[in-house]
């Protein structure tokens, strides 16, 4: 049973003191975790990880879905280790960025030309300003039911923290709902001739129903719209190279990150040249000044990302982790079935990306269960966020202690829905928060 964590405390506040919100993305943040939880990781290897109390655990969460193969793969180290004795960084570009933009190009439909960064929300703002750029409208219609697309203006202003973002530059972005079509025609109708992009993930844990993809680009098509796709999570994880050749449809432009190098810092912008070379030097149309950025194509990265798109394919690691997500699921289903716990836990999603769902007795989504759930993980040593991310580094013997220490866990969850003080008789401190709110 793990339950101390002094050392990762102590950090943790440390770190409140030096660095806003203690981490450098909000989701990673002290409000993200269960107060009887790890809060600072040290290290890891393969399908596990260690605190720095030298806790160990099993993790699905695999660093904010980053990690693909397996935290420190060996074949991604190797060609780093190699790449950093060059150097990372010159006044001009290496050839690594030509080599790695080729391999991207003939890898990926659609991708005639490729614009590196170091995270996805600057690849996502560039495409949105390339699709301003190369249309000439103002709006961009978002779907308001994925999960992030950035942390610049034109998304986070449509947030509830939107402190220091110009009320003005958000109202160009608007609002539609997955799998509903008639939310983005009534956009199209209502801003005629107005809208620059249309931006959603493939898919988040719900597929698209009746050709919804293929209708959008339909309505981009006819428009006069650019199509972006974000395959930030979905690229090189839910299908190979990405989630939208599963649907039959070609976007003008897409962005790709997580699922890339492995943990290590390489995003893309990919698509159409004749939309994308507006950001080049070669045309005489005015030009559009992208991304620039110095870092944004640092050898040891870019080099980590060639190696870990070798090892997606030589390793089949899709398919191979449809097995392990599968096999997840079935025994997750399983257990909440035995337990009738069907109209209080459901699991789903992609099998190489699958999320949890929990509600109270009066069978409403609840944060409190959620934790719970969390707390009692981290006790038999899973490192879970309420997502299940395979690589091929996840084991069946790892698959088969998660079923085990999650009977323990729905124990527990029955015990909460059947006590009058709900998860509070059983969670040591408050639920977590969501990371998108007003006030602290």
């Amino acid at each position: 049973m793990i339950t101390n964590f002094k050392k990762s405390d102590a950090l943790s506040e440390k770190a409140q003191q030096l660095i806003p919100g203690g981490a450098h993305t909000y989701s990673k943040g002290v409000d993200q975790s269960p107060l009887l939880g790890p809060k600072v990781i040290a290290k890891g290897k393969g399908s596990h990880i260690w605190d720095i109390d030298g806790n160990e655990y099993l993790d699905w969460a695999m660093g904010l879905a980053s990690i693909s193969l397996g935290h420190a793969y060996e074949p991604v180290l190797e060609v780093v280790r190699e790449e950093l004795t060059k150097g990372v960084n010159f006044q001009c570009p290496s050839p690594i960025e030509i080599e790695l933009a080729e391999m991207f190009v003939k890898e990926v439909p659609g991708a005639e030309m490729v614009k590196f960064a170091k995270n996805g929300s600057t690849a996502t703002t560039a495409a949105i300003k390339l699709a301003r750029a190369y249309t000439g409208k103002k709006h961009v219609a978002f779907c308001s039911d994925h999960g992030f697309f950035s942390y610049d203006d034109w998304y986070i202003g449509t947030k509830p923290n939107n402190a220091g973002v110009l009320p003005e530059v958000a109202e160009y972005s608007i609002p539609f709902k997955y799998n509903d079509i008639q939310s983005v025609e009534k956009l199209f109708e209502q801003y005629p001739n107005q809208i620059a992009a249309v931006i959603l993930e493939p898919m988040e844990f719900d597929f698209p129903e009746n050709d919804f993809l293929l209708k959008i680009q339909e309505l981009c098509k006819k428009n006069e719209t650019v199509f972006i796709i974000d395959e930030m999570i979905t690229g090189f994880r839910l299908n190979y190279p990405g989630a939208y050749t599963m649907f039959g449809i070609t976007p003008d432009l897409t962005t790709w990150g997580k699922g890339i190098a492995n943990g290590f810092s390489t995003c893309m912008l990919a698509g159409r040249k004749e939309i994308m070379n507006l950001g080049g030097i070669n045309h005489d149309k005015e030009r559009v000044f992208l991304i620039s950025t110095t870092h944004g194509a640092e050898t040891h990265a870019l080099a980590a990302a060639m190696a870990a798109i070798k090892a997606h394919k030589a390793q089949n690691s899709i398919e191979r982790n449809k097995i392990t997500g599968n096999k997840i699921k079935e025994g997750i289903n399983k257990l909440i079935k035995d337990n009738g716990l069907d109209d209080y836990i459901s699991i789903k999603g992609h099998p190489n990306w699958q999320m949890m769902q929990f509600k109270d007795k009066n069978q409403k989504d609840c944060v409190g269960f959620r934790t719970l759930v969390y707390q009692e993980a981290v006790k038999h040593g899973i490192f879970f966020r309420g997502a299940f991310v395979p690589t091929i580094s996840h084991t069946e013997t790892d698959v088969e202690h998660t079923i085990e220490v999650f009977v323990k866990i729905f124990d527990t969850y029955k015990k909460a829905l059947n006590s009058a003080e709900g998860y509070k008789k059983f969670l040591i401190g408050e639920p977590i928060k969501p990371v998108f709110r007003k006030f602290n």
